[in-house]
């Protein structure tokens, strides 16, 4: 069996809802069979100014295989989130929407910006993935 491919996941979410996060964080490291890495910017590990973020941000993001927006509401609010998503369409990143259990509503700002939105289901995630990676 040949190896397996390594993607490259940059996690766009708000620390606020850091559950949320950590939740998908998990359904990928448990999925068989695919291997990945997370380019996120972990909530333990805060950067001191505005600048020295978006710095930080664009070096995680440019290595990054696609890129997945957890798509609650909450994210019309979050400027980093929308600055990261803006960041992706410019270096032409996929981004792959992930829309919360019972969530009817999932923001504009998300639905214009992916390529995919799907369930909040391994499989489902893994495969977009799978399909919007470069």
């Amino acid at each position: 069996m040949p190896p397996l491919r390594r993607y490259y996941v940059f996690i766009c979410h708000d620390w606020e809802y850091s559950g949320e996060y950590h939740r998908i964080r998990e359904l990928l490291s448990t999925a068989r069979n695919f291997d990945w890495e997370n380019l996120s910017v972990p909530e333990h590990d805060p950067l001191d100014s505005d600048d020295m973020l978006k710095r930080n941000l664009r070096d995680q993001i440019r290595p990054a295989s696609a890129m997945i927006v957890l798509a609650g509401m909450y994210t019309v609010r979050s400027v980093w989130m929308r600055w990261e998503m803006a960041f992706a369409r410019r270096i032409g990143l996929s981004i792959i929407g992930v829309v919360p259990w019972g969530s009817r509503v999932v923001p504009r700002v998300v639905q214009d910006s992916s390529r995919e939105l799907v369930g909040w289901r391994q499989r489902s995630i893994v495969e977009a993935i799978r399909r919007h990676s470069r």
